[in-house]
């Protein structure tokens, strides 16, 4: 017999307060000329300015999906870090964990592509109050007391030593304290410049080495695993858009044998015919079963990404699979490795749907597309 709605709503609370979801890295000030426009046509003239960043995006995510989730970084102490802080809360997402101090507010400057041209990324981002903040002015033992996961991503790592010793400390802590670690491996090969003796690939190499022995949970898009552990998957050209989809159960596989302690290792999939049309779908891997799950499928049940034609914006779209994934792994009735890949890569492709970093994308709508609802009707 169904539960009356009250009582479903009841619930539903219960297991928020039960969850609480910790993020850490750096969140910075987006940039963007309006629409599809180019800098050099923008400028001189106005910006669109929002916040974001990888942590701070999958945390938003998570509080749309509504999980109790703090988000944990360093920012200076003027009105523009306090309109940051307030968008990130906004979202629902908790601050109290926030430091604030030296350095500066990020940015990042993105130039949004269209058909054959792709987006652009440009990064303001030295000197930043993450990256000369010590890992002790967080105060972790306090901040991740009662966390249930904690969520980083090797772009932190990628900023200067200091953020890679304050991720690490986090992991450990976290790991120490009971929670479930996840890490994105999220390789910037315009990051990873703070040891000037080693190439970027290099340098991610041997620094995620470090953080990867305290993570459950491993993250990456089709071709990180690649970057920062050199484990590629054969007859994949990631460049060209085409990608041998049956290849990323060994990838998954050698991450596992490499880090035993990793239990699940998802991979998006995400084939670029240009900037605006992708085919997107992901793949969680099982260690304990040694099986790996894809989705979305198709009637057959063979692997059948979505397409996105008319891509809104792209940037962020891990972030939501991410967000996803960590929402559906805690969550029973999502927690199956099945149910939770369906539902990242579902969350995922709405994203692609959706202007800015943050996806704004609830938990029914998400469900509705795991189940097919995806023409794009009018609800009424």
């Amino acid at each position: 017999m169904p539960l009356p709605a009250h009582n479903i709503e009841r619930e539903t609370q219960v297991e928020k307060q039960m969850k609480r979801i910790v993020t850490f890295g750096e969140i910075m000030g987006r940039l963007a000329p309006p629409g599809f426009l180019r800098f050099r046509q923008a400028l001189p003239g106005s910006l669109d300015v929002t916040f974001a960043g990888a942590e701070a995006n999958v945390a938003a995510s998570l509080a749309m999906l509504g999980v109790n989730a703090d988000f944990v970084t360093a920012l200076p102490d003027h009105d523009i870090a306090d309109a940051c802080i307030g968008s990130v809360r906004n979202m629902g997402v908790g601050t109290d964990h926030i430091v604030r101090g030296d350095g500066r507010l990020g940015l990042y400057f993105l130039e949004t592509g269209a058909n054959q041209r792709p987006s652009r990324v440009t990064y303001d981002r030295a000197g930043s109050s993450i990256s000369v903040t010590p890992s002790s002015a967080y105060n972790w033992n306090e901040t991740l007391k009662g966390a249930t996961w904690f969520h980083t991503t090797g772009i932190t790592p990628a900023i200067s030593q200091v953020a890679f010793e304050s991720a690490l400390d986090a992991a450990r802590i976290a790991k120490a304290q009971g929670s479930t670690v996840s890490c994105d491996l999220n390789f910037r090969k315009k990051l990873w410049r703070w040891d000037p003796s080693c190439e970027p690939r290099e340098l991610a190499g041997e620094t995620m080495r470090q953080l990867l022995p305290y993570v459950d949970v491993v993250i990456a898009n089709e071709e990180d695993c690649h970057d920062v552990l050199g484990i590629q998957a054969e007859d994949s050209d990631v460049e060209s858009g085409s990608l041998n989809v049956s290849r990323y159960p060994d990838v998954a596989r050698k991450v596992v044998q490499q880090f035993p302690n990793v239990s699940r290792v998802a991979i998006t999939l995400r084939e670029s015919i240009s900037a605006s049309h992708n085919n997107w779908g992901g793949m969680l891997f099982d260690a304990a079963t040694d099986t790996a799950f894809f989705a979305p499928v198709g009637a057959n049940g063979e692997y059948a990404p979505y397409e996105i034609r008319n891509i809104v914006d792209r940037v962020g779209g891990g972030d939501s699979f991410g967000a996803g994934l960590i929402f559906a792994s805690t969550t029973d009735e999502l927690s199956d490795p099945e149910s939770s890949i369906r539902f990242a890569v579902a969350a995922s492709c709405l994203a692609h749907s959706i202007s800015g970093d943050f996806n704004f994308s609830t938990r029914a709508e998400v469900e509705a597309l795991m189940k097919g609802s995806g023409s794009g009707r009018v609800v009424r």
